[in-house]
């Protein structure tokens, strides 16, 4: 049996989190409880952990502990949910972003290239769009601009131009098929690296990916309590400059705001630096090789 999730930087990112004992903490990427599980095993007995999964096969996962809480929705309604539960300040939360080991290892979910399957890429089922909308039916110049934005494809124009002409014919249903629409466009030493950037253009589209971040990071200032920490950990260079953006302004775009006497107005401050995995860690996960994590303390 293969494991759930395989927790990227784990004691590097429960460690940022500088945890207390009966402090309130939430995972908003739950997974397969990896990190979850380090927390609660920092926590007294009166601490507190709300996670949150949008995945209905994470809810596998859940532990059996009155100290926690997992709850199924997208961690950009986090707000929302913590203040159902009662909950108006935390002291700390994690993020672990991207796509679990589980969801590429399962291939009927359309995430991994090594597999053939529906074009799906959703993150929860209950989302309405998937990668076959994506594909077959976004306008071209959308088509182009999500595996440009999203994929860093240089040729985005042909490999949209490609889809839309195959489309006309008939509808592209597979992963198989899309890779064979676009062949021309993968020559064989750089194929796999090519089809990740295509597949996770298309990944982030489906999910909304720099959306729901954006979205989470603006409400993480209000959530934690002076003091509290945000543990981040990206796996791509868009997710890691809106992190590293945000916690250096309080904002993704220009320079930080300043008050009335000129001092600048943030509401984190950085923990250290940049945080990467080992080499022995790499070496034991290699899907760990791109991770980076940023710590914050709110002020």
């Amino acid at each position: 049996m293969t494991m759930y999730h395989n927790p990227v930087l784990l004691k590097e990112s429960v460690d940022g989190l500088n945890i207390k004992e009966d402090g309130v903490y939430v995972d908003v990427t739950f997974g397969g409880g990896g990190h979850s599980k380090e927390i609660l095993q920092r926590l007294g007995s009166k601490g507190k952990l709300i996670a949150f999964d949008q995945d209905e096969d994470a809810l596998a996962n859940s532990f059996d502990d009155e100290r926690f809480t997992l709850i199924n929705e997208n961690f950009r309604y986090i707000k929302q949910f913590l203040k159902f539960y009662g909950i108006r300040k935390v002291d700390g939360i994690l993020a672990d972003f991207g796509v679990s080991s589980h969801q590429f290892d399962k291939a009927e979910r359309g995430f991994s290239t090594r597999f053939d399957a529906d074009l799906d890429m959703r993150m929860s089922k209950k989302n309405s769009i998937s990668a076959h909308d994506v594909v077959n039916n976004y306008a071209f110049e959308d088509l182009r601009n999500v595996l440009f934005k999203y994929g860093d494809l240089r040729n985005a124009n042909a490999l949209a131009k490609a889809i839309v002409a195959q489309r006309e014919e008939s509808s592209i249903q597979t992963t198989a098929q899309l890779k064979e629409v676009l062949r021309q466009f993968l020559p064989k030493s750089k194929e796999h690296k090519i089809l990740a950037q295509i597949y996770q253009a298309i990944r982030i589209e489906v999910n909304q990916e720099i959306v729901v971040l954006e979205d989470f990071l603006k409400q993480t200032p209000e959530l934690l309590d002076v003091g509290g920490r945000l543990s981040a950990i990206s796996y791509h260079s868009l997710e890691d400059r809106l992190v590293k953006r945000f916690i250096r302004a309080g904002q993704f775009e220009g320079e930080p705001t300043k008050d009335f006497y000129g001092n600048i107005d943030v509401p984190f401050k950085k923990v250290g630096g940049l945080i990467v995995p080992s080499r022995t860690e790499i070496q034991a996960n290699n899907r760990a090789r791109s991770a980076k994590l940023r710590i914050a303390e709110r002020i």
